[in-house]
């Protein structure tokens, strides 16, 4: 019990020193004398640039939304407009073939012979085989066959690109392997 009472009041004493006068007080000191010698560094703000107005130089030209433009652009899109549909009018007036109800990736090629002299192509579409010749069409877009060789049959397509405007590309149909 003694030493139960001898422990208590040695607990107590050391509580009661650290509660005593500190000994930090230099550096209590020292960081007051720090904290006022420090005074933050502000740049000024720069002055704002001077406006200088211009003068609009283009008040002799046409204006953008006028009836002379408007009607100088109306001339050269319907000049455009001639000259795309003298690419697909022959396409429109004559009569479409079998073969231009399917999409040319609907197709394969799986074979060429020759008849009398000539290259045809033989071409899959949906488990049926179609002998294709030079001249004839494929596709949906107005594809003419152009060249068949042993590998891949060569078209001309009639397409119109993203401004709506019609031009021609050439597309080629592979020979397809056989598939197990």
């Amino acid at each position: 019990m003694r030493f139960l009472i001898a422990l208590s009041a040695a607990c107590l004493l050391f509580a009661l020193a650290g509660c005593g006068a500190s000994r930090d007080d230099d550096i209590r000191q020292w960081m007051l004398e720090e904290r006022n010698q420090t005074r933050p560094k502000v740049d000024p703000i720069p002055a704002p640039k001077q406006f200088k107005p211009e003068a609009y130089t283009n008040a002799a030209a046409i204006e953008p939304f006028s009836k002379e433009k408007l009607t100088q652009a109306l001339k050269r899109d319907s000049s455009q407009a001639v000259a795309n549909g003298a690419l697909v009018a022959p396409e429109l007036a004559r009569r479409k073939e079998p073969m231009e109800a399917f999409p040319l990736d609907a197709m394969a090629l799986v074979g060429s012979i020759f008849k009398a002299g000539q290259p045809v192509a033989l071409v899959k579409v949906d488990n049926l085989l179609y002998q294709v010749k030079q001249g004839s069409y494929l596709g949906q877009n107005y594809g003419k066959v152009m060249k068949i060789s042993e590998t891949e049959v060569t078209l001309r397509e009639i397409v119109q690109d993203a401004v709506g405007e019609w031009i021609e590309r050439v597309a080629t149909l592979q020979l397809q392997e056989r598939s197990k």
